[in-house]
């Protein structure tokens, strides 16, 4: 397989794991209705509806808003998927298909809900006091594991071949 296909591949992959979970979480298990669920003592699906970008900032509730949010995530999905084709690496090709998977996913979601739909937390209990971490989804992993995986192979991946 080429590096270029494996990259398609995984932003496949990352999108429809990513809308497959909020279908099921929201169609069948009915989480928004529900509000919450605890699986493990140190993680609950709780569902969170994100109306801006990472970590809830440019919230935004009118519709030029999200037009401008969508557009500046079209842009920046072009771009990526210009230097997927250009990656030198099936490493880089891998991450950026990730990081695009996720962006689409998070995409359909603003268009199809108007917010992006978030159910994972992470927390932990320490001396009484609960520390939660950001509410995130499938689409949001997929988009971090792409950007660790550029900047391994940035820094430790094969270095480029010596110039004559």
């Amino acid at each position: 397989m080429t590096p270029l296909r494996a990259g398609i591949l995984s932003a496949v992959i990352s999108l429809v794991l990513d809308q497959a979970s909020k279908l099921w979480l929201l169609n069948v298990l009915d989480l928004d209705r529900r509000g919450g669920l605890r699986l493990m003592p140190f993680f609950d699906l709780m569902p969170a509806w994100n109306k801006g970008i990472s970590y809830g900032w440019l919230q935004t509730e009118g519709a030029a808003g999200q037009i401008a949010l969508m557009a500046v995530k079209a842009v920046a999905v072009v771009l990526l998927a210009i230097w997927m084709t250009r990656a030198q690496t099936r490493l880089a090709t891998v991450a950026l298909g990730l990081i695009i998977g996720g962006a689409i996913g998070n995409a359909i979601d603003r268009l199809a809900y108007g917010a992006v739909f978030d159910f994972a937390l992470l927390h932990i209990e320490i001396a009484g006091y609960t520390y939660n971490w950001y509410v995130f989804n499938l689409a949001d992993v997929a988009i971090v594991a792409g950007v660790v995986a550029l900047l391994y192979d940035s820094f430790l991946g094969v270095p480029a071949a010596k110039a004559p």
